[in-house]
């Protein structure tokens, strides 16, 4: 499909179509408890692992996902479980910041998913398949005001670093935690699966500056369901639990307003996955042209730049 946002409008395109064998485990993954297997796998990666065992072991993993441990802020063996160095932090100065208040900056390293301009109220997902910010936002008629507006998504992987960072400075006034599914978010389940983003568990917030409204939404996935929020470390918290916002069992849809907001500067850490998963960035209209040079599946760095104010 034309990534060009004021190419005219015509026939929708039949969406592709993956393998059986990928349709396939996508229904059984559907058919399954998802949270349970996801914070079960969540418990294995949390395993303390010994110390003389972290570098191997963790070594061997960075090397089979493609991860850079040199980036990392501490060495191997100060991670104590697979969790603690999915969560790592980079070291000073590994990633530069524009600095610039009319731009908007990557918030994570990932590769570039679909783009472009919200149509009532509309945005692709992929080819042929589209979601609604409405059901993705779940927070009652506040998607009207980016309708018209731009939209960004970063797909994560294993090998990524895994915090969210804020795409400019401003404040933090609401914020959202919608329960959902835990689908994977691969290239099968969002070419396959209708209305993936706005069906799959996720943490927003809004931020408002130089740059009018920005919505930052974080999309859980499948084995990737924990999701926290630096931006308020006490919601993180819940009786016997730590740490993450969202895959809690039998949690209700909830909405934090901040009174006064909270302050954020650009590169701010705003969240963290706690595996890997989804983002999407949403613009309000005429507030953000989207770089030239971004192109689906190409690669993204936190800090780049992705669009001028």
């Amino acid at each position: 499909m034309s990534q060009n946002p004021d190419a005219p409008s015509s026939l929708p395109e039949p969406p592709d179509v993956p393998a059986a064998g990928a349709r396939a485990v996508l229904a059984a993954l559907a058919r399954l408890p998802q949270g349970a297997l996801s914070r079960a796998f969540g418990r294995v990666a949390d395993v303390p692992l010994p110390r003389p065992l972290r570098r191997p072991l963790l070594g061997a993993f960075a090397r089979a996902v493609g991860a850079d441990p040199g980036e990392a802020e501490l060495p191997l063996d100060a991670y104590p479980s697979l969790n603690r160095f999915f969560t790592r932090r980079l070291k000073p100065g590994a990633r530069a910041w524009p600095g610039d208040p009319r731009v908007a900056a990557c918030p994570v390293d990932g590769a570039a998913g679909q783009m472009g301009i919200i149509r009532q109220g509309r945005l692709i997902q992929a080819k042929g398949r589209q979601y609604s910010l409405a059901e993705m936002l779940d927070d009652g008629e506040g998607w009207r005001r980016f309708d018209g507006g731009t939209f960004l998504t970063v797909y994560l992987s294993p090998k990524d670093y895994h915090r969210i960072h804020s795409p400019c400075g401003g404040t933090i006034g609401r914020a959202r935690h919608v329960p959902g599914a835990l689908l994977p978010v691969n290239v099968p389940a969002v070419a396959h699966v209708p209305n993936l983003f706005a069906r799959n568990e996720r943490l927003l917030c809004y931020i408002d500056g130089p740059l009018g409204r920005v919505a930052l939404v974080a999309v859980g996935a499948y084995n990737v369901g924990r999701i926290s929020a630096a931006f308020d470390p006490e919601w993180n918290a819940a009786p016997g639990k730590s740490e993450w916002v969202t895959n809690r069992n039998g949690a209700e849809p909830a909405t934090k307003t901040y009174d006064p907001p909270i302050p954020v500067e650009q590169g701010d850490e705003v969240m963290t996955f706690h595996l890997g998963s989804t983002i999407v960035l949403v613009f309000e209209p005429g507030r953000m042209t989207l770089d030239a040079g971004l192109r689906p599946g190409g690669k993204v760095r936190l800090g780049q730049v992705l669009g001028q104010g």
